[in-house]
């Protein structure tokens, strides 16, 4: 075999690895988006693979009959709460772990990684009675806690990853020149980082947009939209909507996600250009 064979057949095995992860992918958002709109005849039509008739309806029932459009509301504000708790207390973090030498650097980091070992489900009982005493119970604020709680070992990670890759003599450089070491943060570290600050907080927004037990557990009148969701679809009498109900709630789900991701998906990339420096 020949070079020129052997790049050939590399060439299209790659190709085909790329199809099929592509196919893997967008495959189930084609389903959802063909079965959430077509009509009811059409998706129990065994003679109709692909529907030609389409309708509306369901997701609009979903969105204003049965309050999903309350819980895209309350999903993006949780998530916003989400970011800014997380970011709050993360990016002095990661700052502390990307710049400082202390005692137990290591097994601090390890810590936080291993917070992420315990199945949510196991704090399930203690963390709804602690709502409950603390009154945190059925609030939006008490979700964004509980994604928060989830989302900052991520977070200190990412950021303390993003400001190992700014370099160190950018802030002793501001400095010399009279800033504090506060300043030159703000002034200098920041903007540079900011990018993949991004990344950051596209992928918090979409881990607190996708999380669905915590949002069961902790809410019932204030319910963000994976949970309502799930209410919607399950029911009382597990599963008693129809699939096109199902399929149309997985269209909603998805998009705005979809949406979110297309827009900062640049920051993906930038992220990895300053975290593999």
């Amino acid at each position: 075999m020949n070079d020129e064979t052997r790049y050939l057949l590399k060439r299209i095995a790659t190709y085909a690895v790329v199809f099929t992860i592509v196919l893997w992918i967008l495959l189930p958002l084609v389903i959802a988006f063909l079965y959430g709109f077509t009509t009811a005849e059409d998706y129990y039509n065994p003679t109709k693979i692909i529907p030609t008739n389409f309708t509306t309806k369901y997701i609009e029932t979903i969105l204003f009959t049965l309050g999903a459009w309350n819980g895209i509301k309350n999903s993006i504000i949780v998530a916003l709460m989400t970011i800014g708790i997380s970011f709050l207390l993360g990016i002095p973090a990661g700052y502390a772990m990307a710049r400082f030498i202390f005692p137990g650097k290591d097994t601090i980091k390890l810590s936080i990684v291993g917070i992420r070992m315990f199945p949510v489900i196991v704090m399930a009982i203690p963390l709804v009675v602690l709502y409950i005493n603390l009154r945190l119970i059925d609030t939006l604020l008490g979700v964004a806690l509980a994604h928060t709680a989830m989302a900052l070992p991520f977070v200190i990670l990412i950021t303390s990853s993003i400001f190992a890759g700014v370099s160190k003599e950018l802030e002793e450089a501001a400095l010399v020149f009279g800033l504090t070491r506060f300043g030159s943060f703000r002034k200098i570290t920041l903007p540079l980082a900011l990018p993949g600050l991004a990344a950051a907080a596209m992928f918090t927004f979409v881990m607190s947009w996708n999380e669905v037990f915590m949002a069961s557990i902790l809410t019932l009148n204030n319910r963000t939209l994976p949970a309502l969701i799930l209410s919607i679809v399950a029911g009382a009498g597990g599963g008693a909507a129809p699939d096109y109900y199902k399929f149309a709630a997985a269209f909603i789900m998805t998009l705005p996600a979809m949406v979110f991701v297309f827009f900062t998906r640049k920051y993906l990339v930038t992220m990895w250009g300053i975290t593999l420096k």
